[in-house]
């Protein structure tokens, strides 16, 4: 038997859209009934005309047309609604687009799991206001529902259907007494929630009482932990007992030696109290004895100042002899002032070495690389400090690049000359004059070694250049250099006592 479209009393009669059979295959077709025919009927076997499923029975009215009575939408129950939703936007995208209404074209092209969740409202409010688009919607819905589908159009429900698709199939659908269906699934899907909430309610109860059950069980057990506690409890209160009556005789037999301590430390009291007197009256002794001491120390110290100028005029007066001594020394062998110093001429044998005015020089020198050892040895009269340039950079600050650690280590230099005067001779390995020098600090010499000869021998020509006695103080780490010019007189240091000695700076 075809399927007809159902009844919708809320659609006008000529929008009435009835499904008819197609040619070749029996698919339905939705066919518009035409205002102008009759309505179909078919005999039935009394001879009584008989109502297709879905027309709506004419009422003869006064202008001869039918009058058709609207009726409020009906309240949904939630899954309900949710489920015709779902109906409808499973077909949406299957709709010619000048069937589908303007604000559900743009719902129809989401994905098939956003298409219910965002479009939901806009689908709900179309299929409330829009007949024809729920009888369109119907047509294909119900070719899905198969026999359910048929059931619902003849206004029954099948007792095992589910009542949630019976009541979104009646909505669509809109047969004769469809809202009784809804309301009847309506009933059933409340009656299912609240066999769901009583279902719960008794699940809740059986797990507290079986909460229950495991509390009494676990208080009977804690009654009896307390029970045991409470034994030991008394047991240890007899025990503190015996203890408290113990140290209450401890406590009186304190208090006995207590007062007998008190005895003893008032005779002590008075016995400190005479040795006190006793101590004030040999403390004004000694004071008077250390009176009688300082006049005699004063009296001391006044003949010892005496004795020291007298010695102080002996030394004054040899030293005078001494020096009119070599007055007269250099005036007997004819000596002028020199200009140059013997590193002078050291240096005046390198072509392309660099030479700084010789005004003074300060160094350091000690095996155990000791600052304090370079510091005794700068104050020696007329010291020459020769620096090993690269073996003190590098061992210093040898991050930096070579032009950055020649211009810190002869800039330290140039201070520790103008502090102690003395003359010194910084040495570097190289063939030529290296450019990007800074300018050379007063009293500071900067050597390079020529082509062919390293630094070190440069280091040993100028201690050996130096006349003998005289002060001069190598700063090397290398152990050769060191060994090579100690056995010429010189004073070899390592390299940190330089560096000590310019962080100092």
């Amino acid at each position: 038997m075809p399927l007809t479209e159902p009844h919708d009393d809320n659609l006008p009669r000529e929008e009435q859209v009835v499904s008819m059979p197609a040619a070749g295959d029996g698919a339905e077709s939705p066919a518009v009934v035409d205002p102008a025919q009759p309505p179909h009927t078919e005999t039935t076997t009394d001879g009584d005309p008989a109502d297709t499923p879905g027309a709506e029975p004419a009422e003869a009215g006064a202008d001869g047309e039918a009058e058709q009575t609207l009726e409020p939408e009906p309240i949904l129950p939630e899954p309900v609604r949710q489920r015709i939703v779902s109906l409808t936007a499973a077909v949406l995208p299957g709709m010619p687009a000048d069937e589908v209404p303007v604000p559900l074209r743009r719902v129809a092209k989401f994905a098939p799991n956003r298409r219910a969740r965002l479009g939901a409202s806009v689908i709900a409010a179309q299929l409330a206001a829009d007949p024809l688009l729920r009888q369109r919607v119907t047509a294909r819905v119900l070719a899905d529902a198969g026999d359910l589908g048929a059931a619902v159009i003849e206004g029954t429900a099948p007792a095992a259907a589910d009542p949630v698709e019976v009541a979104a199939l009646a909505y669509l659908a809109r047969p004769r007494g469809w809202r009784q269906l809804i309301d009847a699934s309506g009933a059933a899907v409340r009656a299912e929630a609240d066999t769901a909430v009583v279902a719960e309610l008794v699940r809740q109860a059986e797990q507290r009482a079986t909460r229950a059950e495991h509390d009494r069980a676990v208080a009977r057990v804690e009654a009896d932990k307390l029970r045991d506690e409470l034994a030991r409890v008394r047991e240890e209160l007899g025990q503190l007992r015996e203890e408290s009556r113990q140290l209450a005789r401890t406590l009186r037999e304190s208090q006995a030696r207590e007062r007998k301590a008190n005895e003893l430390l008032a005779t002590e009291r008075g016995r400190a109290a005479r040795a006190a007197t006793d101590a004030d009256a040999e403390l004004r002794r000694a004071r008077a004895r250390l009176a009688e001491a300082e006049a005699a120390a004063g009296v001391a110290r006044a003949s010892a100042k005496e004795a020291r100028s007298v010695d102080d005029a002996r030394l004054w007066l040899l030293l005078e002899t001494i020096s009119q001594a070599a007055v007269g020394l250099r005036r007997e062998l004819a000596l002028d002032p020199v200009e140059k110093l013997p590193a002078d001429f050291v240096a005046d044998s390198f072509a392309d070495s660099s030479t700084a005015t010789p005004t003074g020089a300060a160094t350091r020198a000690r095996d155990t690389d000791d600052p304090a050892r370079l510091d005794q040895l700068l104050a020696l009269p007329r010291a020459h400090l020769v620096v090993d340039g690269y073996n003190v950079t590098k061992r210093g600050f040898g991050e930096m690049s070579l032009e950055q650690q020649r211009k810190r280590l002869i800039t330290g230099l140039g201070g520790i000359a103008a502090q102690t005067g003395d003359e010194v001779t910084v040495v570097f390995d190289g063939a030529e004059r290296m450019h990007g020098l800074p300018p050379t600090p007063r009293g500071v010499r900067v050597l390079f070694s020529r082509k062919g000869e390293t630094a070190d021998e440069l280091i040993r020509r100028l201690v050996r250049a130096e006349p003998p006695g005289r002060a001069v103080v190598v700063v090397s780490s290398d152990r050769e250099v060191a060994d090579g010019v100690r056995r010429h007189g010189a004073y070899p240091l390592g390299a940190d006592s330089l560096l000590r000695r310019l962080s100092r700076s």
